[in-house]
């Protein structure tokens, strides 16, 4: 074979793959000369063989075949895979060969140092080159942003301008890297200037880069600008605006922009894949979800744990559970992000025996854990013993000194009333952060001891460390826990002081303190005065109207509420309603119920029952029994057994007998809806009915409720059974 082809041959197929054939080929030769070591060499680089690369090398040195600045352009990229030690020893070999000179062996040098993340030995080697290439230019800027040195990286930029050096599009793709991490949108600006005066029209790859220049800028008008004057674009140009687009929200223009693209025919990679996918998470679009795993499932990408672990966030988030989990089995590769995807999922749909049995085969099948998995964990654990495994858990794997998971930790124990350990959890963490105070405060208000909440915020106030309007809102629920008028309006005081008064949860928190502590009017005026409203503070300044029984008061402002644009949700009804009926308004109470439903909301059990205790207070039995049979649902016991009493109260036999069947059917063995039927019949003088009531229950042997009666005896109360008498037995208690 001629020597001068086989190096020519072994590239051939070393660049399309067949490293295996080159290197038939090369084994061939008996003579070989340093063209031919050099272009298996390459080979093996190319196609990531790096081991391979370094063996046949080591054979070259060891058959005294001299390598020169080729070889080693072609060995030193392969470093990587291998570390530094591997580096320094390629490039001492180089000083004793003496190419250290070579502007092409100096640049991979730059490359290898910078990828290693030996910045200051490619910033060394870049100085000692006399005069620089651009390729030597863009080998250091390109260190340096690789290693996160931004700034450095755009100050070499600008040393290269200045010394006359011509940059090309890779120097521009990488400054415009620096300017995003840097959020240096004028010089980003000024970079796309220069391409254009320098190119007129962009080079595809400077085009992507501003693409992703601008998106992570925040700026997606100047990217949809670019996006459409481009001459040419291929699947990254498409990939990249619609990364932008989901990475700042707009959901739609993202689904949008792939209908377009589609539309177009082009071809849709794994990326465009997933990056799509979010936007159907968020938007709980299942079917055009599915239609990505079809199309995913048709171009064999399923195996992609990336894509896989987007598919099943998508699936648990559109409450497709079951979906979430097949695509989880039918991994053959699970990574940590798989699993906090479906945990997180049952999580979100409290599922809590499924969320502790998935960690369990978590931990099982030997996949650790990360901070995530402990976060979503820790909330759902139904024992302490399971959350103080998690603590150990996270003790050994250095998550503890974590603010968020202190937090945790903090709160779990609190749930199960360890008000102990989570102040040991706080003596641990880092002082100065606010967020560690304000779970210590919470922790004490959810267990009754206010008056520690309150100490803690005035140890708090000695330090340097300012409340934030999360302290605030735990400093007033310790006033209503307390009611104590002289701390509220101190808190009021620092409130307006601080200037957390126009923070609007704060207002809101205001406005139901006051109101709960029966200063109506001062909370009228505070809601008033309210820098910005939202639908909460319309709803607690109604319940605080509600609360005080003025349910027509309570009334227009849920009407100026609805002509503010503000939408009332069912709390605020349950308020109203509430109010409609301690004080027997019923007029009032159907204008509300009615309104509730022109809102569009559906009346849930709580709605029903403050209908049904306005309408049984005050007789109107009939309206209650039609709004019963309106139901979508079985009534509770409780509303019925409720509503009877009414009926007993009013003598409204008629609708008393249709609650009284309802009320049996639910709880056939309960003696109390016998002895208020009984009672009702015998009130009307129907003592058939009355007699066939109590023969059913004799007959049934329903169990009989003894009475009680509570006599002075020397300040002692003594318990009597009323015993079988069936006079006695069929005695209304109420």
């Amino acid at each position: 074979m001629d020597e001068n082809l086989v190096p020519a041959l072994i590239s051939v197929y070393g660049d399309g793959g067949n490293v295996t054939i080159a290197r038939d080929i090369f084994d061939c030769l008996s003579q070989k000369n340093v063209t031919i070591w050099n272009s298996m060499i390459s080979a093996y680089t190319k196609n990531q063989k790096s081991e391979d690369a370094f063996v046949l090398f080591r054979k070259m040195l060891q058959d005294d075949v001299q390598p020169n600045v080729v070889t080693f352009v072609s060995i030193v990229p392969a470093c990587k895979s291998f570390g530094s030690i591997c580096g320094e020893a390629l490039h001492a070999c180089v000083l004793v060969r003496g190419y250290e000179n070579e502007i092409s062996v100096a640049t991979v040098l730059i490359s290898m140092c910078a990828k290693l993340g030996n910045v200051d030995s490619a910033e060394f080697l870049s100085n000692q080159i006399p005069q620089r290439s651009v390729i030597t230019w863009n080998s250091i800027i390109s260190g340096y942003t690789h290693n996160g040195y931004w700034r450095e990286g755009l100050a070499t930029f600008n040393e290269m301008l200045l010394e006359g050096s011509d940059p090309d599009a890779v120097s521009i793709v990488t400054v415009l890297s620096s300017c995003s991490k840097l959020g240096a949108i004028l010089l980003g600006k000024s970079a796309h200037a220069f391409g254009l005066k320098r190119w007129v029209n962009l080079d595809l790859n400077v085009s992507n880069a501003l693409l992703a220049f601008y998106s992570e800028c925040h700026d997606m008008i100047s990217a949809v600008k670019l996006f459409h004057k481009m001459p040419i674009t291929n699947a990254i140009s498409w990939n990249t605006l619609i990364s932008g687009f989901v990475h700042h929200g707009e959901y739609q223009s993202a689904i949008s922009l792939h209908h377009q693209m589609h539309q177009k025919d082009m071809d849709m990679d794994l990326v465009t894949l997933i990056s799509i996918l979010p936007c159907f998470h968020e938007v709980r679009d299942l079917v055009q979800g599915q239609a990505i795993h079809g199309c995913a499932i048709k171009r064999g990408f399923t195996s992609d744990v990336t894509l896989a672990n987007a598919l099943i966030s998508m699936y648990v988030n559109c409450k497709e559970l079951v979906a979430g989990k097949l695509v989880f089995e039918n991994l053959d590769i699970r990574n940590v992000i798989s699993w906090n995807a479906l945990i997180t999922g049952y999580r979100h749909h409290n599922m809590q025996n499924e969320v502790m049995h998935l960690f369990d085969q978590m931990i099982s099948e030997d996949q650790r854990p990360n901070h995530v998995t402990l976060l979503t964990v820790l909330p759902v654990c139904y024992t302490q013993m399971q959350g103080k495994l998690l603590h150990a858990y996270a003790v050994r794997a250095g998550f503890l000194s974590e603010t968020p998971f202190l937090t945790a930790l903090m709160l779990m124990y609190t749930r199960f009333g360890d008000i102990k350990s989570c102040c040991l959890l706080f003596q641990m963490g880092e002082k100065s952060n606010i967020s560690l105070w304000n779970t210590l405060i919470s922790a004490h208000l959810e267990s009754n001891n206010a008056d520690v909440a309150v100490s803690i915020f005035s140890e708090l106030c000695k330090t340097d460390i300012e409340p934030d309007y999360v302290t605030i809102l735990s400093l007033i629920s310790a006033c209503i826990q307390l009611n104590d008028s002289h701390l509220t309006n101190n808190t009021m005081a620092y409130v307006i002081q601080k200037g957390f008064d126009k923070d609007v949860a704060v207002g809101n928190a205001l406005i139901d303190v006051h109101a709960k502590s029966g200063q109506i009017t001062l909370a009228r005026m505070i809601f008033d005065n309210m820098y910005q409203k939202d639908a909460i503070s319309w709803s607690v300044m109604i319940n605080g109207y509600s609360l005080h029984g003025d349910s027509e008061t309570a009334l227009a402002l849920l009407s100026q509420m609805r002509c503010e644009g503000f939408i009332p949700d069912d709390i605020t009804y349950v308020s109203i309603l509430s109010a409609c009926s301690h004080t027997g308004s019923v007029k009032q109470g159907q204008i509300a119920f009615n309104s509730m439903v022109e809102d569009g909301i559906v009346p849930r059990m709580e709605h029903y029952a403050c209908m049904m205790d306005l309408l049984g207070r005050t007789g109107n039995l009939d309206e209650a029994l039609k709004i019963l049979k309106s139901y979508s649902y079985r009534p509770s016991a409780n509303i019925l057994e409720s509503l009877l009493g009414s009926c007993l109260v009013h003598g409204n036999v008629e609708v008393g007998e249709e609650i009284g069947g309802l009320i049996l059917e639910m709880k056939p063995e309960t003696s109390g809806p016998y002895v208020v039927l009984y009672n009702l019949y015998a009130a009307a003088g129907r003592w058939t009915d009355a007699n066939r009531v109590r023969s059913i229950m004799e007959r049934k042997q329903v169990p009989k409720v003894p009475g009680v009666s509570l006599l002075g005896e020397s300040g002692a109360s003594l318990q009597k059974s009323l015993g079988d008498s069936k006079r006695s037995m069929f005695m209304y208690l109420s």
